[in-house]
C-alpha cells in the first residue's frame, strides 16, 4: 500500500515521498492523519546523524539509519480496524505513535499517511476533543514522566533545566503536584510561554546562583537538555535524599559519576520511551487542562513542506518551539 512520508534521506536531508507500508492485520489500526506533532530534539538528532537508535550515539563504526521515515506521533481519523480490534472504529479520532513501514532503514516512523498502526499504540481521543492538543502525545509524556517520577511534597523547590518542550511540561507536571518551581532557560519567548505560578529564568542574562540565591533545598533537578555542568553547578543548592531526572540526550558527554551523588543520596531516573499508563496519564492531564500543549505550538506547516520546517530546526532562522505538519489537504 502507498503512503505519503516524510523521510530523512540522508544527513541534513529531507523528503516528503511516497513510501510502502503494509496491508494492516487483524491487530492492527489504519488511520488517515490529520496532525503529527516534530519532536524537534530527538528527530533532528537522528536527521544530524548524532544518533543510531533512541539512546545509542553514533560510533565510528556505524551505519547510519537512512533512509528513514521520521517521528513518532499523531492524529487522525480511524479510516479501517482489523478483525481483532474491540475498542476502536472507523470514523473514531485518535492519537497513534509509531506505525509500520517498507524499505526503510527502520520499519516504523510517525510522519506517514495513512498509518498503519498496532492497536496497542493507539488511544482513543476524549470527545469533541481539539485533536491538534494531543498530537504530541508521546513528547508531552516525556515532561509528564520527568514531573511524576521524583519524590516530591507540597512546597517543595523544583529546577527544570531547559525552556524546549520537555522542560515546559515537566515544569507543569512539578507545579501541578504542588513544588515550586523554577525554569532555566535560555530564550525570553519560550520562557514567556510558562504557565502563571513558575517561575523563568534566562541563565543568558541572570546567573544561576542570582536565580537561586543562597537557597539550599532544591529537592528534585530535571534536566530536559542533556546539561550536566549546569546540573553541576546546582549540586551546592540541592538538600539531602534529592532526586535528579536526566531526559536530555548526552551524546558523548553522559558521563555520571555516582560518587558526586552519594554524599546526599541522591537519586538518579533516567526516563526513556513511553507507557500504557504514562500515556493514559497524559492524555487526562491534557484533557483536565493543567498540561497545556497548544500555547507551545508556534508553526503548523502542510505536511509536503517537511523539508522547510525542518530547515527551521536546524538553521534557527527564527523563533520556533512547537511545529505541526498538517495532513488534511495531503493526499
Amino acid at each position: 500500500m502507498k503512503a505519503k512520508a516524510v523521510v530523512f534521506t540522508d544527513v541534513n536531508q529531507v523528503s516528503f515521498e511516497d513510501v510502502e507500508v503494509p496491508s494492516p492485520g487483524p491487530e492492527e489500526v489504519t488511520v488517515e492523519l490529520e496532525y503529527s506533532w516534530i519532536s524537534n530534539g530527538t528527530e533532528s538528532s537522528f536527521l544530524k546523524g548524532e544518533r543510531v537508535t533512541g539512546e545509542q550515539v553514533t560510533r565510528p563504526e556505524d551505519i547510519l539509519p537512512f533512509p528513514q521515515v521520521a517521528g513518532y506521533q499523531k492524529v487522525g481519523i480511524v479510516r479501517s480496524v482489523g478483525d481483532q480490534v474491540r475498542d476502536l472504529k472507523p470514523g473514531d479520532r485518535v492519537f497513534a505513535s509509531v506505525s509500520r513501514v517498507e524499505g526503510m532503514a527502520f520499519d516504523h516512523g510517525g510522519h506517514v499517511n495513512p498509518a498503519v498502526t498496532h492497536q496497542s499504540q493507539v488511544w482513543k481521543l476524549p470527545e469533541g476533543a481539539d485533536p491538534i492538543a494531543y498530537s504530541g502525545l508521546v513528547l508531552t509524556q516525556v515532561g509528564y514522566n520527568c514531573g511524576m517520577r521524583p519524590t516530591i511534597k507540597e512546597g517543595e523547590f523544583a529546577v527544570v533545566i531547559g525552556d524546549g518542550m520537555v522542560g515546559q511540561w515537566a515544569a507543569q507536571t512539578l507545579a501541578h503536584r504542588g513544588a515550586e518551581v523554577l525554569l532555566l532557560g535560555r530564550h525570553d519567548r519560550r520562557l514567556a510561554l510558562l504557565p502563571e505560578g513558575i517561575r523563568g529564568v534566562n541563565v543568558r542574562k541572570q546567573s544561576i546562583q542570582e536565580a537561586i540565591g543562597d537557597r539550599r533545598d532544591i529537592a528534585v533537578v530535571v534536566d530536559s537538555i542533556g546539561a550536566m555542568d549546569t546540573f553541576r553547578q546546582l549540586m551546592p543548592a540541592m538538600q539531602h535524599n534529592s532526586h535528579l531526572v536526566s531526559a536530555g540526550f548526552l551524546g558523548t558527554t553522559g558521563m555520571v559519576d555516582i560518587q558526586e551523588l552519594r554524599p546526599l543520596e541522591m537519586t538518579l531516573h533516567s526516563p526513556s520511551g513511553w507507557s500504557q499508563e504514562r500515556m493514559d496519564g497524559t492524555l487526562e492531564g491534557i484533557r483536565e487542562g493543567w498540561l497545556q500543549t497548544t500555547p507551545l505550538i508556534t508553526h503548523i506547516l502542510p505536511a509536503s513542506q517537511g523539508a522547510e520546517a525542518w530547515k527551521l530546526i536546524l538553521e534557527k532562522s527564527e523563533f520556533f518551539l512547537g511545529i505541526v505538519l498538517d495532513w488534511r489537504s495531503e493526499g
